[in-house]
């Protein structure tokens, strides 16, 4: 399979970012997406809203609907799941975008934020995929691709942000053991991160800046390996903690110039949970 025209994508998040770019990218082939996002009204520091990325969705070539609502409850949950499945017929892929962040170490850390970020991060993306398992087990090819790291356990990553890297981890952890739980049922279960920091109001606002968006690439670098994991044969393809550039450089992709979002003067910064980038790819 190399298109996803006709699947019925199910995203968290979405409105804007590295989420909006997969559904972009998906219904240029002719997808559906359905978005559950929380972001109804216009924010004043953060572009878009469900409703502007519907409409974006819908002229890159798909179909899409919003349900307005917070991966944290779980009749939310509940409604997007039965809101896809009735505008379009089923569920083929969970994309669990979501995601919140917050890099303070232990002592200044509020444990309103800790709670926050494992609602969202670790406990939505297991509610999600939960929830659309029924509707996944009857699809031909299902997937599950879930924006989270690979599992990295030397201590560097953990004792610099605890609480972020059990958040994210989790979100990891529910790639590895829904890989192996849904291994027979055909439903394939793999996470995606970025090589690099990606120009995304996260950077902009929180990690570095003007200066920092300068040293990221766009959100259509993760959009085009995500295409590419999409499209393979979900018996085949699970269990994996894919790098965005290195799906890229298994589908002859090598020259990543055109994902830069600076003019390319400045070194890009790896990605959280990675090492430095030593490539100038």
């Amino acid at each position: 399979m190399t298109t996803l025209e006709g699947r019925t994508l199910l995203m968290s998040g979405g409105s804007r970012g590295i989420g909006l770019a997969i559904a972009v990218r998906a219904a240029r082939d002719g997808a559906n997406v359905l978005l559950l996002a929380k972001t109804d009204q216009p924010h004043p520091h953060l572009p878009g809203t469900v409703h502007t990325a519907v409409a974006e969705i819908e002229q890159a070539g798909g179909r899409a609907a919003a349900v307005v609502g917070d991966v944290r409850r779980d009749e939310d949950v509940e409604r997007a799941v039965a809101t896809a499945v009735d505008r379009f017929g089923g569920v083929d892929v969970v994309v669990n975008n979501a995601s919140a962040l917050d890099l303070r170490r232990t002592p200044d850390i509020p444990m309103k934020s800790y709670d926050l970020m494992q609602d969202i991060n670790a406990r939505g993306t297991f509610l999600l995929s939960k929830l659309a398992l029924p509707h996944l087990a009857v699809s031909d090819r299902a997937h599950i691709l879930t924006l989270s790291p690979p599992l990295d356990l030397r201590p560097r990553w953990a004792g610099s942000y605890l609480a972020y890297t059990m958040a994210k981890y989790g979100m990891s952890l529910v790639t590895l053991g829904l890989a192996e739980e849904l291994r027979e049922a055909g439903i394939a279960a793999n996470s995606l991160w970025p090589r690099t920091t990606i120009a995304t109001a996260a950077v902009a606002n929180l990690l570095g800046g003007a200066d920092g968006v300068a040293r990221t690439r766009t959100p259509e670098i993760v959009a085009d390996a995500a295409h590419a994991i999409l499209t393979r044969d979900s018996r085949s393809c699970t269990g994996n903690f894919f790098i965005d550039e290195d799906v890229l450089a298994d589908e002859g992709i090598t020259d990543f110039d055109r994902y830069r979002a600076g003019d390319g003067e400045l070194p890009l910064d790896a990605d959280l949970f990675l090492d430095p980038v030593t490539t100038a790819r």
